[in-house]
């Protein structure tokens, strides 16, 4: 989803761990402000606090563990999931009066940069009909069969066609901290990272590969400042 001036989005991450509550309301800021004209797109990535937010489908009964993380209710799409460290998170707040107003469009290249990303570190990921997020087939092992695990989740929101919330790629997080739900209401299928498929892959390596592979679907970005 090119922009037709190939303006440059701008591309920011937070050292620190981010509190949801101040992430999101960040992020809110920023999203009314590119829809009023008065700021620029921006992907903003971070690492937050070990926590459970709730979208907009999320069952409670999906909470199998409701005091072990704080949770979070969100606008974003979707259903439960888990933010920690060693999860790259990317809020995407993109505007897509400007990208052509085409939410499937969007989304299938959501999930495009992620696959292109994984690529780049070596881990083939792929989407399945009625599935959301990313996905990588795990081989028959002697402990059991094959199956697919989800190694990125998407969950984004629109208001005045720009976009917020984004993607969270699985680096190196405690996989045991998504007991405590079903992850995305998904009971068949595991969670996975780049670490459990074992590459060791640095965060900032991770963030590399992320930058050049949106930078392929959505467009020049340019560095810029964490809004918080």
């Amino acid at each position: 989803m090119l922009r037709p001036d190939a303006a440059a989005v701008g591309w920011a991450t937070s050292l620190a761990l981010v509190p949801y509550p101040d992430a999101e309301a960040a992020m809110e800021a920023r999203a009314g402000a590119i829809a009023d004209g008065q700021a620029g797109e921006l992907v903003w990535l971070l690492e937050h606090p070990p926590l459970y937010t709730a979208g907009v489908s999320a069952k409670a009964a999906d909470l199998l563990e409701p005091g072990r993380f704080p949770v979070f209710r969100s606008g974003r799409g979707g259903q439960f999931t888990y933010h920690g460290p060693g999860q790259r998170v990317a809020y995407v707040m993109l505007d897509l009066s400007a990208r052509g107003r085409d939410v499937r469009a969007f989304v299938l290249a959501l999930q495009a940069w992620i696959i292109d990303a994984l690529a780049r570190l070596g881990v083939a990921g792929d989407v399945r009909e009625g599935r959301v997020g990313v996905w990588v087939e795990r081989g028959a092992t002697p402990n059991g069969p094959a199956r697919e695990d989800k190694v990125a989740a998407i969950g984004v929101k629109l208001r005045r066609w720009v976009s917020f919330h984004g993607v969270s790629l699985n680096v190196a997080p405690d996989l045991s901290h998504f007991t405590g739900i079903v992850p995305c209401g998904v009971t068949l299928h595991g969670v996975t990272s780049l670490a459990d498929l074992g590459r060791e892959v640095a965060m900032a390596e991770a963030d590399a590969a992320l930058r050049a592979a949106f930078a392929a679907v959505f467009g020049p970005v340019a560095d810029a400042p964490p809004l918080v």
